[in-house]
C-alpha cells in the first residue's frame, strides 16, 4: 500500500515565542521517527508566515524529513523567497509546482497562490504543465493533485471567501483522466473531507492552529482560532484494491 503524510500550514514565524516553530517540530519529530517508511510527506503551504528569509531557513531546517518530502507554497507565502530560502533554487516569481512520479502512483503540488492576494486560482501554465503531466502518466496510475487553496466552499466564513476561484477549469482538466483519484488541499486550518469533480477533496488539519467552526462556541467575533489545541496531520493510505483511506491524527506538542 501507498502511505502519504500530509501536513499543511505550519506558519513558521521566528517573531512569535517558538510558538509555530515547536507544533511543526513536533509533526516532523512524529513523522521522522514512524517505523514505517513513508511513501511521501507533502506541506501543502503556508509555511512562512510572512515570507521572510528568516522564516524559510527555518523551515528548511525544521521540514527536514527521512522520507520524501514535497512542499507548495500558500497565500502567507513568497514565491522568489520560497524558492531561495527554503527550495535553495535561484528566485522567481513564476508558480512553483512540483511532481513526484513513481511507478506506483504520481502525486502533483500545484501552486494556487495568487501574488499579492488571499485567495487562490490555478495560473495558466500550472494547468498547463499539470495537463502535460497527465498526459504523460499511464491511464491505470493514481494521480493526487494537491495544492494550498480548497477548490469548494467548506462551510468557513474565514476562509471561503479566499478559497480557490475558477475551479471549474481544474474540474474540466480531471474529467478527461480517469485515474485523477483524489484532491488534496491546505488552507481551512481544520480536518475536512468533501468532493471536489466527483473526486474526494482532502484538507489538512493546521500545525499552527485549529479553525473554530461557525457553530462552535466563540468569546467574540474575533476569536475564530484554536491555538491551544494539539498539531495534527493527514494520512492519505491508497490500497492494492485501489480504495484511498485517510486518518487523521493529533500530535503531543512538549510544554516549555
Amino acid at each position: 500500500m501507498i502511505v502519504i503524510a500530509h501536513l499543511s500550514d505550519p506558519h513558521i514565524d521566528t517573531d512569535d515565542g517558538g510558538h509555530s516553530v515547536g507544533r511543526a517540530q513536533a509533526v516532523m519529530d512524529y513523522v521522522n521517527a514512524l517505523p514505517y517508511d513513508l511513501d511521501l510527506v507533502i506541506a501543502t503551504g503556508d509555511i512562512a508566515d510572512h515570507a521572510a528569509p528568516a522564516e524559510y531557513e527555518t523551515a528548511r531546517k525544521v521540514l527536514e524529513s527521512r522520507h520524501p518530502m514535497l512542499v507548495c507554497p500558500g497565500n502567507h507565502d513568497g514565491r522568489a523567497a520560497f524558492r531561495e530560502h527554503l527550495l535553495g533554487e535561484p528566485a522567481g516569481t513564476a508558480p512553483v509546482d512540483r511532481a513526484y512520479v513513481t511507478d506506483r502512483f504520481v502525486l502533483a503540488l500545484c501552486d494556487t497562490s495568487v501574488p499579492g492576494e488571499n485567495h487562490g486560482r490555478l495560473a495558466d501554465e500550472t494547468l498547463t504543465w499539470l495537463s502535460g503531466l497527465l498526459a504523460d502518466t499511464p491511464p491505470d496510475r493514481p494521480v493526487l493533485i494537491g495544492f494550498h487553496h480548497p477548490p469548494v466552499p467548506l462551510n468557513t466564513p474565514h476562509v471561503d471567501p479566499i478559497r480557490q476561484f475558477d475551479e471549474h477549469r481544474l474540474a474540466e482538466l480531471a474529467a478527461r483522466h480517469p485515474n485523477v483519484t483524489a484532491f488534496l488541499a491546505g488552507h481551512a486550518h481544520t480536518p475536512a473531507a468533501t468532493t471536489f469533480a466527483g473526486r474526494p477533496l482532502l484538507v489538512a488539519p493546521g500545525v499552527v492552529s485549529t479553525l473554530r467552526l461557525p457553530w462552535e462556541r466563540q468569546n467574540d467575533p474575533s476569536h475564530h482560532v484554536h491555538r491551544d489545541l494539539p498539531p495534527a496531520l493527514a494520512f492519505h493510505v491508497l490500497d492494492e484494491e485501489g480504495r484511498l483511506t485517510t486518518h487523521y491524527r493529533p500530535v503531543p506538542v512538549a510544554s516549555s
